[in-house]
């Protein structure tokens, strides 16, 4: 499907999704502000077509910079009509081994970010009724993974978030979407990754599986060529879902996440209502 006279607003668009996003917007007519914190990362992407991908330098954590990349996206091209916040980082660490200046770079970057820039972005689609707000969690963000409880944590906001804005904003003629991926061939585990400061041996198992993630990097299933060509191909379709699952590891591994939930939560049926005051009273 065409994307032309669409623009879209990519954060973290120097390597992953958003790369691939840019290119697939390229190739299918659109427009794109292509922003990351370096805009030599870039570059390739503008090369594709001067005229219609902006390249944006954006901090998702500095104060301003989400305000700065919506003026730009809307001066240069008039209107934003999807958001796409891709940018973010897995933080993989045990509650304990975390300190707090740690967790709170993840939750700056994975949910005050994404937020700051939906806030500057709606005014706009609020005003033309009309636009699309992306926002990519993770498997993670389905249940508390061990090892990475604070990026889980961070996504489950992100995924809280967005379902309320999807339940504020459709009245609106605005949009929004939980993009759930699984494992991709990215250079998520290259350059994406955090790891606590220092280890607690205790922790041996979770230990144990941070060194296989390394290792699996630039082996998974997921094609982010592909997944950007569907996420593309959901927006502009008809009556995109509130979560689309990207990845065959990825909807066993949310489904059943949500089975345990439901599973756990049986257990309190004869007992939650004891909680009450007797009827009558």
């Amino acid at each position: 499907m065409s994307l032309s006279g669409k623009t879209w607003l990519i954060t973290g668009a120097s390597a992953g999704f958003g790369k691939a996003l840019v290119r697939e917007i390229v190739a299918r007519g659109g427009n794109a502000v292509a922003a990351a914190r370096n805009l030599d990362d870039v570059a390739d992407l503008v090369a594709l077509a001067p005229e219609r991908v902006l390249a944006q330098r954006l901090d998702v954590t500095r104060p301003g910079d989400a305000e700065s990349a919506v003026a730009a996206a809307l001066d240069r091209f008039g209107a934003i009509d999807v958001l796409a916040n891709n940018a973010g980082y897995g933080f993989l660490s045990t509650i304990e081994e975390a300190d707090d200046a740690a967790v709170r770079r993840q939750f700056e970057t994975n949910v005050f970010g994404p937020a700051a820039l939906m806030r500057a972005a709606l005014p706009g689609m609020r005003a033309r009724r009309s636009g699309f707000i992306v926002n990519v969690s993770s498997t993670a963000g389905s249940r508390g993974f061990a090892g990475s409880g604070y990026y889980s944590a961070s996504k489950a906001a992100l995924e809280a978030m967005t379902e309320a804005l999807a339940g504020e904003a459709r009245e609106l003629g605005i949009r929004a979407m939980i993009v759930s991926p699984g494992p991709f061939r990215t250079d998520f585990f290259g350059r994406s990754i955090a790891l606590p400061d220092s280890e607690i041996a205790d922790y041996s198992a979770v230990i144990a599986q941070r060194r296989s993630y390394a290792a699996s990097d630039g082996l998974q299933q997921g094609d982010p060529v592909r997944g950007a060509a569907i996420i593309i191909d959901t927006v502009t379709g008809d009556d995109p879902p509130l979560r689309l699952v990207l990845g065959g590891k990825a909807l066993p591994t949310i489904t059943g996440a949500y089975h345990a939930k439901l599973a756990d939560l049986a257990r309190s049926e004869p007992i939650a209502p004891l909680a009450d005051f007797p009827e009558g009273e």
